[in-house]
């Protein structure tokens, strides 16, 4: 599941990120890797078990689409099925998330 919080000035949206407990019982390690981050383990966002789910929150730039995946121990990939959409990856039969941010919408005022 994805929820997204639009700060104020709208430049940057909260991104938060949770996989169910039960998607991955065995995993001991689950990281979001996306290309805001290159797809690396070391900076992936490291995800914190609560009570019933996986949970980690990343500021992302808005007006703008992110390709993300979640993997599990280093070796097993995850989709989130709640993504905004989906995008081909560079290896055949796999789609990789993605997750659209607005860009900010101009606020139209009387004068």
């Amino acid at each position: 599941m994805i929820n997204k919080k639009y700060q104020k000035d709208k430049n940057c949206c909260k991104v938060t990120f949770s996989l169910p407990l039960e998607a991955a019982p065995n995993a001991k390690d689950i990281r979001v890797l996306g290309d805001f981050n290159d797809w690396d383990w070391e900076q992936g966002l490291k995800m914190k078990a609560t009570k019933t789910e996986y949970r980690a929150s990343v500021d992302l730039d808005t007006g703008r689409r992110y390709e993300f995946r979640y993997l599990m121990d280093n070796k097993n990939w995850e989709n989130d099925l709640n993504a905004d959409d989906y995008a081909p990856s560079p290896f055949e039969g796999v789609d990789n998330c993605v997750i659209s941010l607005e860009e900010e919408i101009p606020v139209l005022t009387s004068e």
